[in-house]
């Protein structure tokens, strides 16, 4: 049920694990202080779980009920009744439309170019699409089903793709990833998007969930749907077709260039490339195309069981049905070193070879939407800046990601085998000789050794005072046999190019949009800043009076 008209908002419905969710009716006419038939009907809109108390896992819900005038309502209630919603923070819920306007035909204008179909290039493609600017969208590597043919063959043979790969191909980095849906960013397009991706196959439990995911299985179909989608609007995609030059003249692009040869004019051109296209990053530089060097994060997979995350965030109910895999979100703040978070947590998951270049490794983390695997890992980062990187050039993170990359793949022995280290040893600071009782995820495999030289010194310090201080927050994080794979190094782009407040670059109608432009941080929000570029070039043809 999708709520059309103003409802009324009630948070923090609390459940016992054993209560059916049919029970929430009777909450919501307790709370407001109505009978039953005074409801019409009413929709989750978050679901969390809440584990603090091991001893009693409860889950919070927050609902929007549809009554007869819930505005009149609201006015006339009891002193007895506004008691209770002061503690459930009751209130007016008035309904989000995304409005999208039909821009108005004209067969002189230039259709507007995407590059790249990440999580960025779609929305905001489909935007346009559903516009009527009939957008073509270019991705350099494959679609969806002959990328997964590659990279299945990179993680059994370790032989690289470097066009077709973890980085590069439809739906962007995010294809091969736990598909998270979880932002901080509190835009209401969010709801568009949750939408549109239940129509292109997710489950609608994304919608309320407060930690939504979609699943690498199910995303490889979603982004194929909504391609399908934009196709049926009038936009085109395109694959295996890179843009390798853009044509500037006063200070405009004028055309762009795919694959060295093809020239396209465009007028509109939306750079929604990811944070791995560093060639790209190289030609736009040459273009005299304004960026920065930005912070990112590097560092480590770390790997336990899920049985193990499970329990200690569960405790006797690890193994309830109601509950999913078991995840964290951890920090440890140093005031010696630098602070160390976990980032983009896969219960259930496995560790990937994440490389897009030859003899440079690195790794992600994905897991499917069951989230059943034996193993869950993630990140485990520590902040990297400007200064410590080898000049100030624009581009020198890019230049400090490959180092530890080119490193990493020499510590594993070549074939894209990963330098892997057991937690107990990594403190110790001695390497590791075999696996112990967890078994790494990581294909094409990975060596045992040390971590030393495969990330800079105060990473790995930092790194060392963390553990401790993590496994105080999650029982056995530290587990001495839990599985430490480098190296992390694309968390987010090292790059920021640089945008007006219409959002154009220095260069006019070039639009740098997403992850990889550095204004985004995630599936969400790479497609919340989609939309919003998609929205200022429609824009452009409704001028204010």
């Amino acid at each position: 049920m999708r709520m059309k008209n103003n409802a009324i908002r009630i948070d923090e419905i609390i459940l016992g694990l054993e209560e059916d969710e049919a029970v929430l009716a009777d909450k919501i006419t307790a709370i407001l202080g109505i009978e039953d038939e005074g409801i019409l009907d009413y929709e989750i809109v978050k679901r969390a779980i809440d584990s603090r108390d091991k001893k009693k896992i409860l889950f919070a819900y927050s609902v929007d009920v549809a009554i007869k005038n819930p505005e009149n309502y609201l006015a006339g209630t009891s002193a007895l009744v506004k008691g209770k919603m002061k503690r459930h923070r009751v209130r007016l819920q008035v309904p989000y439309v995304y409005l999208i306007k039909t821009v108005p035909v004209d067969e002189k204008r230039l259709r507007p170019i995407v590059v790249g179909s990440g999580p960025s290039g779609l929305f905001a493609g489909l935007l346009l699409a559903r516009a009527g600017l009939k957008p073509l969208i270019i991705e350099r590597g494959k679609n969806v089903d002959a990328r997964i043919e590659d990279v299945e063959k990179f993680f059994a043979t370790g032989e690289l793709d470097m066009e077709s790969n973890i980085q590069f191909g439809e739906g962007g980095a995010g294809t091969f990833s736990d598909g998270k849906l979880h932002t901080l960013i509190d835009n209401p397009r969010k709801k568009f998007i949750f939408e549109e991706l239940v129509k292109s196959g997710a489950l609608p439990e994304i919608a309320f969930d407060a930690q939504p995911h979609i699943g690498t299985d199910k995303l490889r179909q979603i982004v194929k749907n909504i391609r399908q989608k934009i196709i049926r609007l009038g936009g085109e995609v395109r694959f295996e077709t890179c843009l390798t030059d853009v044509e500037i003249v006063d200070g405009k692009i004028v055309a762009a260039v795919f694959n060295g040869q093809e020239k396209v004019p465009v007028s509109e051109l939306i750079l929604a490339t990811g944070h791995s296209a560093r060639d790209t990053y190289g030609m736009l530089y040459d273009k005299n195309l304004e960026m920065k060097a930005k912070p990112f994060a590097i560092g480590v997979r770390i790997e336990h069981t899920a049985e193990m995350i499970s329990r200690a965030q569960y405790g006797e109910f690890f193994a309830h049905p109601k509950l999913s895999t078991a995840r964290y979100r951890l920090v440890a703040h140093s005031e010696k070193n630098r602070s160390v978070y976990s980032f983009c947590m896969c219960p259930g998951g496995m560790v990937v070879a994440a490389s897009s270049e030859k003899g440079r490794l690195v790794t992600n983390g994905m897991s499917e939407s069951a989230q059943n695997g034996q193993n869950s890992n993630s990140a485990l980062l520590v902040n990297v800046l400007p200064s410590d990187f080898p000049s100030e050039h624009p581009l020198a993170g890019i230049e400090f990601q490959r180092k530890w990359e080119e490193r990493a793949y020499s510590a594993g022995g070549g074939g894209y085998k990963a330098p892997a280290q057991l937690v107990g040893d990594f403190l110790q600071n001695k390497p590791s000789k075999k696996i112990g009782g967890i078994t790494p995820t990581y294909g094409p495999g990975v060596t045992m050794t040390s971590l030393e030289g495969c990330l800079p010194e105060y990473v790995l310090t930092s790194l060392r005072e963390a553990l401790p201080i993590l496994d105080r927050k999650v029982k056995g994080f530290a587990h001495p046999e839990a599985v430490l794979t480098g190296v992390e190094t694309r968390s987010s782009a090292p790059v920021k190019i640089v945008r007006g407040e219409n959002f154009q670059s220095n260069i006019a109608g070039i639009y740098p949009a997403g992850e990889g432009a550095g204004y985004a941080g995630g599936i969400v929000s790479a497609a919340i800043d989609g939309l919003l570029v998609a929205e200022a070039i429609v824009g452009k043809y409704y001028p204010e009076t």
